[in-house]
């Protein structure tokens, strides 16, 4: 970004805003951001006023209780998250702009948006949602859920989704948890050019949810559905009789700043998902944050990120909508008909913030696609957003020569637990190749030792030592907060462990080298996956793969690498020889695995994440029962092969 294009952002102008209401002048991002690390609830008291934050009563006290998990934050407040979503209104774009594979592109003003939503919160209030009940929801991601979130909320009442994608034992495991009272769900969704009728499913969906009393079918599949045919003595009703409800003005509940706005469910790899507890207040004022400073977003701007509404980023874009900005809603494939399908929808909606995963951006690169061999424009195009994996360092040149040479690529980092990202991208600073920017405002983050010290320039695991108001209020019915310590506070405590292998360099720019759960130990040397993944992503003739380090018996260690060849090419002794070399030069021969296997497929949870701690525990002797929660796996006769694989390890 230009000097001069910088002068323009929403980070600059808040920093001249803290200088004429705070007298704090900073001369540059680190200042501003030790500031904002070093006196936390004065940063998040400045970030109330500067976002206009609306409360019906007013707080006490900033921050109370400082220590982790037990922090509160604007204790006496009372909001609520959808009043400032119409807040942030514009007349000169609309709210939603929506496609899918069978939906040509159409658009939803402010004005239809807060009509329907005000009809949707008539009719649950008419069948009994208050304040604290759940709704929950198994849809595309499409306006409809938009609608149904937001009239949700604004009764002070808790959402959850889940997409349609996800089969029938992993939508109950997530949703029995936590009692909801409506669901709303599809008759089916489209994905790839073929349908998938789910009616039967979402009747065995309800029928195993003893409390829910309603449910709302929304017509996808069959747009000209009528009339329901269901075999339960539920009170199923069609999306269009529920929107017909009379309304008058949409009225918004007052709720605590920390009551509870939706539950996210953890991946569920290894048994029953966690079921996390976000707050109106923190993810108000966190998604401000990151999408004014760290995305630029300005009002009238076109948002976009490839999601389904089982994945958080499907909640972190709804907040679009608070800055003025245009929610772009796609449901389908990013690949139908063609790789080149995502980029002529950035240049004909047009997009001016594309979110996408590293995984695209590399099947792309692998693809030679190329925008100006497409005669694709992307003029309106202003950042490219990657997150769900590291991104290979080939990847930063490929995006830059290839798809357009001005963007701004941002590689962001965050998950579920917080809702949001924890570093990410930052417009006043370089972007270098195979880094992420920095740490965002208000997360203290470092990277520690075994001993518990901060370390830079080397690989460690990534720590948050104060707290932020949009990490989880609590995890349900995790009263004593025993499930929420063991989750994030067992190695250091009073400490947040994300989990992550983490290098914070001199320039205090980040690379993120994957789980530390999945770490591979050789010879007393961590390497993080995504290492090795990096390397593997540049060799065409590799479609996938996944790698993990066995600790056998007798202080033995075995490291296979299972790949999936690109279609028509044979894993054989020169592909073997080539992936060992381009491991060893890029790092060491430590990276080498120790044998390389061609399989059918790795296996995926249904939000993109490679099983690799399942994969371990079953190469180990873990029944398979016990690895890994099928319901979460996104295809799971992948899993075949190393049961299978795992017997030659047997005792």
């Amino acid at each position: 970004m230009s000097p001069a294009a910088q002068q323009q952002t929403r980070l600059i102008r808040y920093m001249r805003w803290l200088k004429r209401h705070y007298k704090l002048d900073f001369a540059d991002y680190d200042s501003l951001y030790q500031w904002s690390v070093e006196n936390p609830a004065e940063f998040w008291q400045t970030l109330w006023q500067y976002f206009n934050i609306k409360s019906f009563s007013p707080y006490k006290k900033v921050l109370s209780d400082g220590e982790m998990p037990y922090a509160r934050w604007f204790e006496g407040a009372t909001l609520n998250y959808v009043e400032h979503i119409f807040q942030g209104k514009t007349d000169f774009s609309p709210a939603i702009k929506f496609l899918s594979e069978n939906t040509p592109l159409s658009t939803i003003s402010w004005e239809q948006l807060e009509s329907q939503v005000a009809s949707m919160s008539a009719f649950l209030k008419q069948k009994g949602v208050s304040k604290g009940d759940r709704v929950v929801a198994y849809l595309p991601n499409i306006p409809e859920a938009v609608v149904a979130f937001l009239a949700t909320a604004s009764l002070g009442a808790i959402w959850s989704s889940a997409s349609p994608d996800f089969g029938t034992a992993s939508v109950i495991d997530r949703f029995a948890q936590i009692e909801p009272k409506v669901l709303f769900a599809t008759d089916g969704y489209t994905y790839g050019g073929k349908s998938f009728n789910r009616m039967t499913i979402v009747e065995e969906i309800a029928q195993q949810l003893p409390t829910l009393e309603n449910v709302v079918i929304v017509p996808f599949l069959d747009k000209k559905l009528e009339k329901l045919s269901v075999n339960t003595i539920l009170s199923f009703v069609l999306w269009q009789n529920a929107l017909a409800t009379e309304s008058e003005q949409l009225v918004f509940e007052p709720v605590e700043f920390a009551h509870p706005l939706y539950i996210l469910f953890s991946s569920g790899t290894t048994g029953i998902p966690k079921a996390i507890v976000h707050g109106h207040g923190g993810v108000l004022l966190e998604h401000q944050k990151y999408l004014a400073f760290h995305n630029d977003l300005n009002a009238g701007e076109t948002f976009f990120w490839y999601s389904t509404t089982g994945w958080m980023m499907w909640n972190f874009s709804v907040s679009t909508l608070l800055l003025g900005g245009t929610m772009l809603i796609y449901d389908g494939s990013p690949a139908y008909p063609s790789l080149d399908f995502m980029w002529r929808l950035a240049s004909e909606a047009p997009i001016h913030h594309f979110g996408t995963s590293a995984p695209f951006l590399v099947s792309c690169m692998k693809a030679g696609f190329d925008t100006k061999n497409e005669n694709i424009k992307l003029n309106q195009l202003r950042s490219i957003g990657s997150t769900g994996s590291p991104l290979p360092d080939e990847a930063f040149s490929y995006v830059y020569d290839h798809i357009k040479k001005d963007v701004w690529l941002a590689s962001i980092s965050g998950g579920t637990d917080i809702c949001t990202a924890w570093v990410g991208g930052n417009p006043l600073l370089p972007v270098c190749e195979g880094e992420i920017q920095c740490r965002c405002l208000g997360c203290a983050m470092e990277s520690w030792d075994e001993l518990g010290n901060p370390i830079l320039n080397e690989v460690g695991e990534m720590v948050v030592t104060k707290p932020m108001p949009s990490m989880p209020v609590f995890f349900w019915k995790d009263t004593d907060f025993e499930k929420y310590k063991s989750s994030y506070f067992e190695m250091y405590p009073s400490v947040w462990r994300h989990g992550d292998w983490l290098k914070v360099t001199d320039r205090q720019s980040l690379i993120i080298y994957g789980r530390s759960d999945a770490t591979l130990n050789r010879q007393g040397v961590r390497i993080g996956t995504a290492e090795i993944y990096r390397v593997l992503d540049a060799i065409k003739e590799l479609r996938d793969a996944l790698i993990v380090n066995l600790e056998l018996s007798g202080g033995e260690h075995f490291m296979p690498l299972f790949v999936v060849c690109t279609e028509g090419v044979i894993l054989d002794d020169i592909l073997k020889s080539k992936i060992k070399k381009s491991l060893r030069e890029a790092y060491s021969p430590r990276h080498v695995p120790d044998d390389i296997i061609a399989v059918p497929g790795i296996p995926y949870t249904i939000s993109g994440k490679k099983l690799e701690a399942p994969v371990k525990k079953i190469l180990m002797g873990v029944p398979l029962s016990k690895a890994a929660n099928l319901g979460s796996v996104r295809n799971p006769s992948a899993l075949d092969f190393f049961v299978e694989f795992g017997k030659r390890f047997a005792k």
